[in-house]
Order: structure tokens, then sequence, then C-alpha cells
């Protein structure tokens, strides 16, 4: 009996896999407008019920989509804050990288983790509220605890600025005679010198 209790739980999970896999892809191609719970269900080869037994609806499915890229995100900013291979300013550049990476990427998918769906967005805010923890154990290190929440917002509104306008087409080099990268870098040393003088 409690192999076949396994089992279900097994069976379930590897159901649950599918289907945010399945949303996560079409998300990818068209945007929320195509991950509909029938075309999930249908691209991860599960029965036309399953997909409402894992989620209420459309937006809880994309609201899990969202949550398990902001643990993507939380994973990768703590692998980079604790290596010790990495200076400050290389965790640093790579944490903003990470957040700016999905929005070039996975514009669709940044858009749905940025403007959390109605489904219950609780285990989003969760999530994302770990990586900027972790976000600013790095940005710590470079200008200190007690200024570590001011700059930590700035460089995370900046990164989410960068992405919505590179998202938009509105960075474009030919307008601004510069880079995504170099406004990067210049922010980035910015904040380096602000965190010597602190």
């Amino acid at each position: 009996m409690l192999d076949s209790m396994v089992s279900r739980v097994e069976s379930a999970a590897a159901t649950r896999r599918a289907l945010l896999d399945a949303a996560a892809a079409l998300l990818d191609l068209g945007g929320p407008e195509s991950v509909t719970l029938r075309e999930v269900g249908a691209r991860a080869g599960v029965t036309r019920g399953a997909p409402y037994r894992h989620f209420a609806d459309k937006d809880s499915l994309l609201t899990a989509v969202a949550t398990e890229s902001w643990e993507r995100i939380g994973d990768q900013v703590h692998a980079l804050r604790t290596d010790p291979g990495l200076s400050a300013s290389e965790k640093l550049r790579g944490a903003l990288g990470a957040l700016i990476g999905v929005g070039r990427d996975q514009p669709h998918l940044y858009r749905v983790m940025c403007n959390v769906p109605a489904g219950d967005p609780a285990a989003a805010v969760r999530a994302a509220g770990r990586s900027q923890d972790e976000f600013r154990g790095i940005v710590a290190a470079v200008v200190g605890e007690r200024n570590a929440g001011h700059y930590g917002a700035l460089l995370l509104a900046a990164a989410h600025g960068i992405a919505g306008m590179e998202l938009g087409g509105y960075l474009a080099a030919d307008k601004w005679h510069t880079t995504t990268d170099e406004v990067l870098d210049t922010l980035l040393r910015m904040v380096a010198d602000a965190g010597e003088t602190a």
C-alpha cells in the first residue's frame, strides 16, 4: 500500500513538472495569451483534466511558473554570493546580469515575473524576496550593511529599467551612443565608488 501511495505522489509530481515545463515553453513562444490549461495539458501529454487537478486556473499556473523562475534566480544569486573565487563587483555584475538576462532571453516570462498574475502570489513574493535578500548580501559586501538597502533598491530598480527599456527597444545604441553593458558598468562603478566613501 505504501508503494502505491509513493508511486501516486511521484506520478503527481511528474505531471505537475510536465505541466510547468509545458506552460513555460508556451509562455516563451507566445506570451501569456498562448498559455491555456487545455493547451498546456496537450503539450505535456496528460489527460484533459490533469491541469485542473494541479492548478485552479491559468493565473495559478502562471504564478507557479513565475515562482519557479524567482527560485532559480535566487539560487543563481546565492551561488554568486557564496563563491569565494569572485570579487564583490563580479558577484554584483553576475546577479544583475541574471535578472537582466531573463528579460533579454525570456521577455514574456520576465513580464509575468514582474507583474505577478491574479493567482495566489504569496509563493512568488516569497521566492522574489529570497532572491532580493541574497542580492542584498552581495550589495552589502560592496557598500556595507548600513547602505545595502538603499543601493540594493537602486540597483534592482536600474536593472528592471534596463531590462524594460531593452524589451521595449528604447535602449538602442544608435540613440544613446552606449550599450546596455556600458550602462551597467557605469552604474556598478558609481555604486563601488559610493562603497569606498561609505
